[in-house]
């Protein structure tokens, strides 16, 4: 990877991490109307899915900022992120409903790319040589139906 792109992937993860940070901040200063909310929607356990949504939100964004975990991290952060979609977001009758939906199906996206390339270089796990680089496989595996992380 090179330097202009390890810069290109830690701003995209920083991003998406930005985003997730703000909303556990949120539900953090304001417990009690997040927890209404979620019960609103329908789900059982208000505070329990309150308390896995401040995981992920603060939890997970923090790690994917700094790449740490990065790829289990990412996909537990795309399951959420589709989880909230179908639970908070599925009427699509009001088109700030199907927005919010269609942000969190992109950010998903976003996420699922991380997930496939890693978090790039510029990490936690870059420092200390732990991160594996979707370039380390040889290109001529991939080509023969192997996939980028197979040791064969």
């Amino acid at each position: 990877m090179t330097a202009g792109t390890s810069y290109i992937a830690a701003s995209g993860r920083i991003l998406i991490a930005v985003i997730f940070l703000f909303a556990g901040i949120g539900k953090i200063v304001a417990p009690t109307m997040t927890q209404n909310y979620i019960a609103s929607a329908g789900l059982p356990f208000p505070l329990v899915a309150y308390l896995v949504a401040i995981a992920v939100e603060v939890g997970g964004g923090t790690l994917l900022a700094l790449g740490v975990q990065t790829r289990l991290v990412a996909i537990a952060m795309a399951i959420f992120s589709v989880a909230t979609a179908v639970g908070f977001h599925h009427d699509f009758v009001d088109q700030n409903q199907l927005m919010h939906f269609l942000k969190n199906i992109a950010i998903t996206g976003g996420l699922l790319q991380v997930v496939a390339f890693g978090a790039g270089t510029l990490t936690i796990e870059g420092r200390r040589g732990l991160a594996k680089s979707p370039t380390a496989t040889s290109s001529a595996s991939v080509g023969r139906g192997h996939t980028m992380d197979s040791k064969s």
